[in-house]
């Protein structure tokens, strides 16, 4: 297997994208939420971790997950994930022979894309990122109306005004 080059800083908190393997037409994410939670809130139980932005759209996700003091092994975290959302769901999906001959299921990309965070200018930036994602992939034409997001957590502590960034008219796609 290949050793990825990554950055090992136990503690630490990240920005990840995770995709499914099929994106276009797919609202598997938001259309078994229920599931996607209880794979998180299962991991999460043994293997700690705290979310501190998270949106979830209908072909991925983005979060920025903080490790507790001394663990730096996200990749587990991902993978149990991943694993327990697609053991709980029916088959059916596309499967490349690929993934056929390691009898691996064909609902999530591989990988996922991750970033330390530096520090507060870093995190405050992909936290609007997160934020803004339903917006800037047409799904909402305001932050507020995208109900898979803890957006509404951060209005409740009074981090973003309820109408933050406005109402936006059209979004042109690939900005």
């Amino acid at each position: 297997m290949t050793e990825y080059r990554r950055a090992h800083v136990p503690g630490a908190s990240w920005f990840f994208t995770v995709n499914l393997a099929q994106r276009t037409k797919n609202h598997l994410l938001v259309d078994r939420i229920d599931v996607l939670r209880a794979a998180f809130e299962s991991v999460r139980m043994r293997h700690p971790f705290r979310l501190d932005a998270v949106v979830i759209l209908p072909e991925h996700l983005h979060c920025i997950m903080r490790l507790p003091e001394g663990d730096e092994d996200f990749a587990t975290r991902w993978n149990l994930i991943k694993g327990s959302f697609s053991r709980a769901i029916e088959t059916g999906e596309r499967i490349s022979s690929s993934r056929a001959k390691r009898g691996e299921r064909g609902i999530w990309q591989r990988r996922f894309w991750e970033h330390l965070i530096r520090d507060q200018e870093d995190f405050n930036r992909h936290a609007d990122y997160i934020h803004w994602n339903p917006v800037k992939h047409g799904w909402v034409r305001r932050v507020a109306d995208w109900p898979h997001s803890s957006f509404h957590e951060y209005v409740r502590r009074g981090i973003y005004p309820v109408d933050w960034c406005g109402v936006v008219d059209e979004i042109v796609a690939g900005e």
